[in-house]
């Protein structure tokens, strides 16, 4: 069973940037699904290792990413999560995005998460 502490944590460890604690909430076999990306899904992490890798890079980009939490659903071994994302990337883009990310849990660990976000886009468009 999924609890609201334990999506509090993951909430934390995630504004840690401490990519150690992160890892300590994922199975070795996850999958996470990143918004951005060059595939209709984003971008497709499988692996601790994989997953790893890619938070730390990201976090050497984007060193002040943060998530402000707004909601948590629950679904049996599910959950999601809702938020803001804010942070300043290394090459000046600046990140205010509200979105959402899916998780399935397997014995108490991050197995599948799935990130969404909005995008903001300075044209008027649909």
């Amino acid at each position: 069973m999924v609890t609201t502490e334990l999506m509090r944590a993951i909430s934390a460890a995630f504004n840690s940037r401490d990519v150690d604690r992160i890892m300590s909430f994922f199975t070795d076999d996850a999958t996470f699904w990143l918004a951005r990306g060059p595939e209709p899904v984003g971008r497709t992490l499988e692996g601790k290792a994989v997953i790893r890798q890619a938070l730390t890079d990201r976090f050497k980009v984007i060193p002040d990413m943060r998530w402000d939490h707004e909601e948590y659903i629950f679904a049996g071994d599910r959950a999601v999560s809702v938020w803001t994302v804010r942070g300043s990337g290394a090459d000046g883009e600046a990140l205010n995005h509200q979105g959402c990310d899916i998780y399935q849990f397997r014995d108490g660990k991050i197995w599948k998460k799935d990130t969404y976000w909005k995008m903001v886009e300075h044209k008027d468009r649909l």
